[in-house]
């Protein structure tokens, strides 16, 4: 019998390859291709396993070729795809002892075997289809643009699957279940899938009397795994393609529960190496290319692969959204009575007590944390400190020494970037400022299986400087900073408060850079950083509502701030905390846990039994709403703008009473820097960057200020409580936030420096670097985005309808901030000069360009977010704005400059009225 098989000429490669490889995998017979594409081949003693295994080989997507000219099929890879194909058929017939020859074994969770550059897995029949964990981290990055060393990547719950002669990595979907044996979990199964993660073909026969199996480990994980995870993202999208064959195992690493590989996988982009011509799209792509390579073509990322035990699924924990924890999100479709099939398991790890009847227990398996060798010896102790610290929240509920300390070895045979090691690392790069608490967990139960925490080496440096000199970013686009709470920014945000505090506290006296006092100031910022990161990676997201929990005038107390901290949790951005002038100084950094810590840990990890667990959790969840000491808001809080207690970097139980602190330093600072005469031989760039270090802390003042106006507090509590979720911020809060904005950052006082002290700010021109860095100094440019920064909060939509909305939530009686005041009350504060007759200077000219042009585009631009009644509110101001300028003009006490200025805003607003009027219904 012949098999006949007809090929369309217009047939894809792959096929061309599969019928070449079914040719070539034939034991016997004669095939032949006539012209007219018909292929027939007699069966004779061919094995059919083999010719389907064959076929897959040459069909499978696990390595792909490199990739050739569009539309174009060469006969070199119809050739390079049957003899794979052919090889690996023939490879089932190999026995395992002649695969393994003059191989090395290395036992361990996964048996290997390695042999020059050869690694082949040794996989036992129980072991196929048994659950195992499966992570991929970067140990090895480039140093830039997000491609950094010590990051971690994916990570599954996965099996081994035979299929054929082919071993498939199957990562399993567990965020769908039912009730094992019901209908409902054959309805799961036909509705989700898993997914193939890489595959390769079987490299031998079973072992005589084990019955296990080889795959070539290079096949496995020489493929591009890396596309799925965060750290790559930037690769591929500058063009980068994986290169299979430049890419090798380097190390292996085996242990009775874990088998681990590091992997140097090689990317390359032969357009890499061109630079794009002037004035093209890609000359200002949002992906600029990378800067750190000694040849832009070619890139390496070191990955580290871990193959480990995965335990029996713990009982999960449901989280309670009254506290913040990372969860795990299962979609549970086995009670039909809830109103959602959602539940929300607490990332946490795995802690039971070893004497179930003791108060105090150690644990059967503490949470240890390495501290990685390349962590700098003189931070080592701080690094320690930071993670023990978390020992007392522990202790609280009964876990006597929860949290260990090892230090890797410098001649360790293991790598803290594999699966069994949580830790606790330096990362560089020319441009990272920001610190990393991740974990990773067994999605079925929110267990955390490993976690490894990176800290920028930022903090190893001896100037201990904020590095950036530009002023783009300087006002946020949105109040979340495209903030992502496991990648946080707490470290880059930390560095430019610490540098801040260093300025200030250095140019009044109260120390030098270089002294012990300086270090033990920064090294106290490092500890709270590591705190910080390492509840992250003990399952604990953000709290950005506990920094205003107690008064501010206690936090010039030292013995209150050492006792108490500075804010409720670790898990906030806590501000360098800096007395005014005269006052007493507290602790400067947050260094202990805080009422919040102890209660999330709580919830979290203290042992209860089964049958009262929902009620005690209940009963722990609910004591936020009566304690003001566990105040608690998360990102999506800070990310809606709208609650300012809800904000990074500030303190106090009166945030805008900090706010105006905040702008009062700045200025001390400045005038300091003003007197300042520097040393004979000092670079001016000094002065600069000090200068900077008070701007931002000016921009985030503003930012947090203007949340106020339209502002509604949002508490998580249910009902019972006694509070309500949504309560607008009180009127007179709002007319005060606007007079702090008005006297901080719209008047041309808060910015007068004299002209030799801007004739001073220098740049290190060893790193200039056109355009990143312009060796000139612009403070008009500079106070231009912090004013356009303000008055796009304030005049945006979500405002206006959020101050529209609030009108139904205040009572009559509360005088509330309205719309209307809001607009007079910004004309007043920019277009005062109308009304007084003083010169309009440059800032004010631009302010009043600004918010011109932005009442103008309102009337024209056609946005169906925008409130009715703003906009008729703002073509009212745009006729009062009109004729108070008319009538101003030809003052004599305006500059030609002024003069001119008002002309072309009497001409912006005159078009503006006269054009139609566009509405986003017609």
């Amino acid at each position: 019998m012949n098999i006949v098989v007809t090929i369309d000429r217009a047939a894809p490669l792959t096929v061309l390859a599969m019928i070449a490889a079914l040719v070539a995998a034939l034991s016997s017979g004669c095939a032949t291709v006539p012209s007219g594409g018909q292929t027939s081949a007699p069966t004779g003693s061919g094995d059919i396993a083999a010719v389907a295994a064959a076929v897959a080989a040459a069909t499978s997507t696990t390595t792909p070729p490199a990739p050739t000219a569009p539309g174009v099929a060469t006969r070199s890879n119809v050739a390079v795809a049957a003899a794979a194909a052919a090889a690996a058929a023939q490879g089932q017939n190999k026995a395992f002892a002649d695969v393994v020859k003059d191989a090395k074994e290395i036992p361990g969770f996964l048996p290997i075997w390695t042999k020059d550059e050869k690694v082949w897995i040794e996989i036992a029949p129980e072991r196929l289809d048994q659950a195992f964990f499966f992570q991929l981290n970067n140990a090895r990055g480039i140093g830039e643009k997000g491609v950094y060393g010590g990051m971690m990547g994916l990570s599954h719950v996965a099996r081994f699957k035979k299929i054929g002669n082919y071993v498939q990595l199957i990562a399993r979907n567990y965020r769908f279940a039912a009730k094992e044996g019901t209908p409902m979990a054959r309805m799961v199964r036909d509705g989700f899938s898993d997914s193939l993660l890489g595959s390769a073909t079987v490299a031998s026969q079973p072992h005589p009397e084990r019955k296990s199996i080889l795959i070539e480990a290079n096949a496995l994980l020489l493929a591009d795994f890396a596309a799925e995870s965060r750290f790559s993202y930037g690769v591929h999208q500058r063009g980068y393609v994986f290169d299979q064959r430049n890419s090798s195992i380097e190390r292996t690493f085996n242990s009775a529960d874990q088998l681990s590989f590091f992997v140097l996988a090689h990317y390359t982009s032969p357009r890499a190496g061109v630079p794009p011509a002037p004035g093209s799209s890609a000359a200002a792509s949002a992906f600029p290319r990378f800067e750190n390579l000694p040849d832009p073509r070619s890139l390496f990322l070191g990955l580290q692969y871990s193959f480990a035990k995965v335990p029996e699924p713990m009982r999960p924990r449901l989280a309670d959204p009254r506290i913040g924890h990372f969860t795990d999100e299962i979609w549970d479709f086995t009670d039909d009575q809830r109103h959602t099939a959602r539940k929300n398991y607490v990332a946490r790890w795995r802690l039971e007590k070893k004497d179930t009847s003791a108060t105090l227990s150690e644990p059967v398996q503490p949470i240890v944390y390495w501290i990685d060798r390349n962590v700098p010896e003189k931070y080592r102790e701080t690094v320690r400190e930071g993670i023990l610290e978390w020992n007392k929240a522990f202790e609280k509920i009964g876990f006597a020494n929860a949290l260990r300390v090892e230090i890797q070895p410098d001649d360790a045979d293991f790598e803290t970037a594999d699966a069994r090691h949580a830790s606790v690392r330096w990362f560089t790069g020319t441009d990272a400022g920001f610190a990393f608490g991740p974990s990773h967990t067994d999605p079925r139960s929110g267990e955390i299986l490993d976690a490894d925490v990176a800290i920028p080496d930022i903090w190893t440096r001896g100037e201990r400087r904020f590095v950036r000199e530009d002023v783009a970013g300087l006002w946020p686009t949105s109040d979340a900073h495209g903030h992502d709470a496991r990648r946080c920014t707490h470290a880059h945000d930390a560095l430019a408060e610490m540098d801040f505090g260093l300025d200030l506290l250095v140019e009044r006296g109260d120390l030098e850079h270089d002294s012990p006092e300086a270090d033990a100031y920064v090294l106290a910022s490092l500890k709270s950083v590591v705190m910080h990161e390492v509840g992250h990676s003990l399952g604990l997201s953000h709290n950005f509502r506990a920094s205003t929990i107690y008064p501010l005038d206690k936090l010039s107390d030292r013995m209150f701030t050492r006792e108490h901290g500075l804010s409720g949790s670790v898990m906030d951005y806590s501000p360098v905390n800096l007395a005014l002038t005269g006052e007493p100084q507290g602790e400067f950094h947050q260094s202990i846990l805080g009422p919040y810590d102890f209660w999330a840990v709580e919830y979290a990890y203290k042992p209860i039994d089964p049958a009262q667990e929902k009620d005690e959790l209940a009963r722990i969840a609910s004591r936020g709403a009566s304690d003001r000491l566990l105040a608690f808001s998360s990102d999506e809080e800070v990310a809606a703008g709208m609650d300012p207690a809800a904000s990074h970097w500030d303190f106090g139980d009166e945030p805008l009473a900090f706010l105006e602190r905040r702008f009062k330093l700045t200025s001390e600072l400045w005038r300091r820097l003003q007197r300042k005469e520097l040393a004979q031989g000092k670079a001016y760039d000094s002065l600069r960057r000090s200068f900077d270090a008070g701007l931002r802390q000016t921009v985030r003042a503003a930012q947090t200020s203007t949340k106020y106006i339209a502002g509604v507090a949002y508490v998580r509590d249910f009902a019972g409580s006694g509070r309500n979720p949504l309560t607008p911020v009180a009127p007179e809060k709002q007319r005060a936030a606007m007079k702090l904005l008005a006297d901080g950052i719209f008047s041309t006082d808060s910015f007068k420096f004299e002209p030799e002290f801007m004739q001073r700010m220098g740049v290190d021109y060893l790193q200039v670097q056109w355009p990143n860095i312009n060796p000139d100094f612009s403070l008009v440019q500079r106070v231009l985005t912090l004013q356009s920064g303000a008055l796009a909060k304030l005049m945006n939509d979500t405002t206006a309808s959020r101050l529209l909305d609030s009108e139904v939530k205040t009572r009559l009686d509360a005088k509330a901030f309205r719309l209307s005041e809001l607009y007079t009350t910004l004309h007043d504060a920019i277009w005062s000069e109308l009304k007084t007759g003083r010169d309009i200077d440059l800032f004010r000219r631009n302010l009043q360009r600004e918010h011109a042009n932005r009442v103008a585009s309102a009337l024209l631009r056609s946005a169906a977010a925008m409130p009715a009644d703003a906009r008729a509110l703002l073509r009212v101001e745009a006729k009062t704005l009109r004729n108070e300028i008319a009538a101003a003009q030809k003052r004599p006490s305006y500059s030609p400059e002024a003069r001119a200025h008002l002309l072309e805003a009497l001409a912006t607003l005159d078009e503006a009225l006269r054009a139609p009027l566009v509405r986003q219904s017609l």
